[in-house]
């Protein structure tokens, strides 16, 4: 998330940004913690890697809100020096979702309206498109446009698993529930695409990139779970566990 030295002009509406990232992080959080409030979550039970993947998330979550309000504040030194941690955040946010992931098919912990295969591409490709997009903002953290942008936008497919518990998936299915989530993760990007059309004229690339991404992620997930190989690799994932 570091930034290199970009106009002043970012000023004018980095307000905006900080109040969609405060509104996205809000968004998530919640999305968890109905759920744990509806006691669907027995805390002292959940495997040490999950409290993990969590405890990283609320960091990613905290550094997305910070690194925004520190741009609105025109503190770009200290933006620029916490922006480096992503660099280990990200990684661990990766490896500990892929690992949940894995562990979720190991210990027969998939949602009963997700097949085996279809959790197992949900888990990672999700995680692969938010790290390559983080990637690719902070190659491009000069230009701040695209940087905050892009940011947003990774952030924004970290929200599958917020709406999976607020949505009614078991009434839903694994399909038509997958596309509503797209659909509604795209109208949050397409806040942002309203604000560059009113700020700008246009929309801006980043913000069709970003929309473009989610989309695709969802359609890969769909063709991935629909190939014999995924299946016959989230088989051998779930009967290593029975059959050490």
């Amino acid at each position: 998330m570091a930034a290199g030295r970009p106009s002043a002009s970012y000023l004018a509406d980095q307000r905006f940004f900080t109040r969609l990232a405060l509104a996205l992080a809000a968004f998530i959080v919640f999305g968890f913690a109905q759920w744990a409030l509806r006691g669907f979550v027995a805390p002292l039970k959940t495997p040490i890697w999950v409290h993990m993947h969590g405890l990283v998330m609320l960091s990613w979550l905290a550094l997305l809100i910070t690194q925004n309000t520190l741009a609105g504040n025109g503190n770009l030194a200290l933006h620029r020096r916490l922006g480096w941690s992503s660099l280990l955040l990200v990684p661990a946010l990766m490896v500990l979702g892929i690992v949940s992931g894995q562990m979720a098919l190991a210990l027969h912990r998939v949602p009963p309206f997700f097949t085996d295969a279809y959790f197992l591409s949900l888990t990672h490709v999700e995680v692969v498109a938010f790290g390559s997009m983080v990637a690719v903002a902070i190659a491009m953290r000069r230009q701040t446009q695209w940087h905050r942008r892009l940011m947003l936008g990774a952030t924004v497919i970290l929200m599958e698993p917020a709406l999976g518990r607020l949505l009614p998936m078991p009434l839903l299915g694994q399909s038509a529930g997958a596309w509503l989530e797209a659909a509604l993760q795209v109208s949050f990007l397409g806040m942002m695409a309203h604000h560059d059309y009113k700020v700008m004229g246009r929309v801006h690339p980043a913000s069709l990139a970003a929309i473009g991404v989610v989309i695709g992620v969802h359609a890969l997930i769909q063709v991935l779970a629909s190939t014999p190989a995924i299946a016959a690799i989230a088989q051998a994932i779930a009967v290593s566990a029975a059959h050490p």
